[in-house]
């Protein structure tokens, strides 16, 4: 199924979902009717997210949580076992752990906000050589926005299945059961958005069309699992990790309608909107989607790609301008170059900067345009993206120890000449 926000109704077996009525009586097949939901009851009809599932068994049939074993370098906001940081800070990529799946796999970055509170949102990457087998996952926490790296995943979740690839990205909305397989070596990045859940932003002057198109988000079809096999079900609860053991399959829903489901988007449907004058755009022209926050139009999170385009704006510096932002930027490389680095920022590597501290092209990239000759110029072959939100983005302990951490990043900028004035 195909679109973003719909109101969608599938069945994997003929007759499953009920007519008429979301709860009746007495469900077809003798299902369990339970409501999913992902905002308040009494949200405004057009903010209201949820969905109705039709399932073999009541997803309250488990035995108590208890805390997860694994030694997990997951965390949740508030951040507080390492001091932010001013400083611009870029990380080598993750080396593939063989032996781990995607849940123990992933390593939180940075993050900012309060689960408790419900807002900011955290940045994690994740590493992983193994699918996850009889384990399934959710987060109680947020919304998890995956952007694959390298390997494509085989997404389970409650609502059906996904094939996951590089240039693809896939939303598991809060509090959904959901189970990774790999087709190899994997790599990539994980948001988790404890705020308003994601949207597509306004387009405003830009009119009805362009930027992510509703059209090319699709969801999962109903497929479900008939297994009475032991099943480990893991969750995340106020950052912390739990563990509790099912006597079956956590997907198990045979039916479901409404408007709150997991779904994948690929990044090269993106319709790009560029300059065709000057000046190089905000980045917030790239925006594919939005977390808002209270305050209008400062997000609370927003996901931006920087995908292949044309340059052909003139007498301008095209690469993006030194600046410094209220919004703090983390930064990902899925393929390619990014046409702001001559180097150091690799495919599964990542950069931060923080809140009005300055940044920029290196000194490489500035030489190079400010020499450029400005005739048309497709930047091709790349796929870079930005979390950026309104709150300061703390780092881990880890993001701060690990040997990934590039100690030399603020060289990048060394050389610059003073500007000559006239005299």
């Amino acid at each position: 199924m195909t679109g973003f926000g719909n109101h969608y109704s599938t069945e994997a077996v003929a007759g499953a979902l009920p007519i008429g009525r979301n709860s009746p009586q007495a469900v077809p097949f003798g299902l369990y009717a339970e409501q999913f939901s992902g905002t308040a009851v009494t949200a405004p009809r057009a903010e209201n997210r949820r969905s109705w599932l039709y399932r073999m068994r009541p997803a309250a049939s488990h035995p108590p949580f208890a805390p997860y074993a694994g030694a997990s370098l997951l965390r949740s906001a508030p951040f507080n076992d390492s001091l932010p940081s001013p400083n611009r800070l870029r990380w080598d990529p993750l080396p593939v752990a063989a032996q781990a799946d995607f849940v123990d796999g992933m390593i939180t970055v940075c993050g900012n906000g309060d689960v408790a509170a419900g807002f900011g949102c955290a940045v994690h990457v994740y590493s992983a050589g193994v699918s996850m087998g009889n384990r399934a996952f959710f987060s109680a926490d947020g919304e998890m926005l995956i952007v694959p790296q390298q390997g494509t995943l085989d997404i389970t979740t409650e609502f059906g299945r996904m094939m996951v690839a590089p240039l693809q990205i896939a939303v598991i909305p809060r509090g959904v059961r959901f189970r990774v397989d790999l087709d190899g070596p994997s790599r990539g990045y994980v948001c988790e958005n404890y705020g308003a859940p994601f949207r597509l932003p306004d387009l405003g002057p830009i009119g009805a069309n362009g930027l992510a198109n509703p059209r090319d988000f699709e969801t999962p079809v109903a497929w479900f699992e008939d297994g009475d096999r032991p099943s480990e079900l893991i969750q995340k609860f106020q950052g912390g990790l739990w563990s509790t053991t099912l006597d079956h399959s956590p997907f198990d829903v045979v039916a479901w309608h409404g408007n709150l489901a997991p779904y994948r988007y690929d990044l090269r449907r993106f319709n790009t909107i560029n300059t065709v004058s000057f000046d190089h755009p905000d980045p917030s022209i790239f925006t594919v989607l939005t977390s808002p926050s209270d305050t209008p139009g400062t997000a609370n999170a927003d996901f931006v790609i920087f995908p292949p385009r044309w340059m052909v704006a003139d007498a301008t510096f095209r690469p993006p301008w030194f600046h410094r932002n209220v919004m703090s930027e983390y930064m990902g490389l899925i393929e390619g170059v990014y046409d702001a680095k001559a180097g150091g920022f690799a495919p599964g590597g990542g950069s931060l900067h923080n809140q009005m501290n300055g940044h920029g092209p290196d000194r490489a990239t500035y030489d190079r345009a400010v020499a450029a000759d400005l005739v048309p110029h497709r930047i091709a072959d790349t796929m870079a993206f930005m979390i950026e939100s309104r709150h300061v983005l703390r780092p881990t302990r880890w993001a701060m120890e690990t040997p990934l951490l590039q100690g030399d990043y603020d060289t990048a900028w060394d050389g610059f000449a003073k500007a000559l004035l006239p005299r």
